[in-house]
């Protein structure tokens, strides 16, 4: 069933509005509130908002009717909860965002649907747009990780456009591409974006977005890390049988906990005893291929390491590697060594370094 309340008080019901905002939600009673308050305080831009709610126990539909929202009952799947939200958008434009994201100015968003409609153009141009994030901690350290992090997320690259920086796009753009992916409950947002790269462009939109730093605070940064890694790898290696065996190897945020990375090195190394030596040797080149592809990171890593140094908005490190060595290693020997490389640091190195680092902790 699916039930929709009155639309959002910004939008009148006899003007359609500009920006259709969509938020899957899980239990997010606490977070909703704040961001529908920081919706209503836009300005410059008429909206209308959008809860896709997953199957909340915790009084998350009931808070967002209060705070002036619709709300759309959806199967649980943050892809599934934001099909079910896009097919009520009255609006040209959607705008995706989390539950837990924060707005950081009055203007944000009617800025943001500025850039996307100058982008768009005269033609109609096929356009997306994400936000860069900055992230919301309540530990301190890890600021190289979280620096890191934020600058990635200002980049156009291939796997660093994520959900929580928002996806903002004409909703006939969004159903030309067929929507989100619902065969996973998680990864829609990276398949979405890679679809963009194929058919349209995507854009950074001036300002940014908050969100929150709590699943690396709870599960632990560098494991998380490591476990994103696997997810990808797996991902682009078309290992359907890792989430067969691994349903819920990325966990709903309330159901977050300190991360165990192991079992799930332990079923790569099934699945690749499993696969047999040419399997094996396949899923290997593919991973490896995958590493290549992405060996602009450690450049990207030195550039984030000297920003003190360097100031805002440069890059020398990853301008070489764009320049010089990308074109040097884009070849199957590279992926070759990839290949190899790749099992050897996740079935060796990593499970050895987490069993020192846990009797360390003992």
């Amino acid at each position: 069933m699916t039930s929709a309340d009155p639309p959002f008080e910004s939008a009148p019901d006899e003007s359609a509005p500009e920006l259709s905002v969509i938020v899957p939600a899980l239990n997010e009673a606490d977070a909703l509130p704040r961001l529908i308050a920081q919706l209503h305080e836009q300005q410059g831009v008429s909206l209308e908002v959008i809860v896709a709610d997953g199957g909340s126990s915790d009084g998350s539909v009931e808070r967002a009717r209060e705070h002036g929202a619709r709300v759309v009952s959806a199967p649980r799947g943050r892809g599934a909860q934001m099909n079910a939200g896009a097919k009520l958008a009255r609006a040209e434009h959607v705008l995706f965002l989390h539950a837990d994201s924060q707005l950081t100015s009055p203007m944000l968003l009617s800025r943001a649907l500025a850039a996307v409609r100058d982008a768009e153009g005269s033609s109609g141009a096929r356009v997306a747009g994400h936000f860069p994030l900055r992230f919301e901690r309540r530990e301190p350290g890890h600021d190289f990780f979280y620096r890191m992090l934020e600058e990635k997320t200002a980049l156009n690259r291939r796997d660093t456009i994520n959900g929580d920086q928002g996806a903002l796009l004409s909703t006939a753009y969004f159903r030309e591409l067929g929507g989100f992916d619902e065969r996973l409950p998680f990864l829609e947002d990276q398949r979405l974006a890679a679809r963009v790269f194929d058919t349209g462009r995507w854009v950074v939109l001036p300002g940014r977005l908050i969100t929150s730093a709590r699943r690396f605070e709870t599960e632990g940064h560098h494991r998380l890390y490591t476990l994103m890694a696997i997810i990808m790898g797996m991902h682009a290696a078309k290992v359907s049988g890792f989430f067969e065996r691994a349903p819920k190897v990325y966990a709903a945020q309330q159901e977050t906990r300190a991360l165990d990375v192991r079992p799930y090195l332990t079923l790569v190394r099934e699945l690749l005893i499993e696969a047999g030596w040419k399997g094996a040797a396949s899923i290997s080149y593919a991973c490896g291929r995958y590493v290549r592809g992405h060996s602009w990171q450690p450049f990207f890593w030195c550039d984030a390491w000297l920003r003190p140094l360097l100031g805002p908005d440069r890059h020398p490190f990853l301008t070489f590697h764009d320049r010089v060595f990308e074109p040097l290693t884009n070849h199957r020997f590279s992926n070759a060594v990839g290949a190899v490389a790749v099992p050897f640091w996740f079935l060796v190195v990593l499970p050895l370094g987490y069993t020192i680092s846990d009797r360390l902790q003992r």
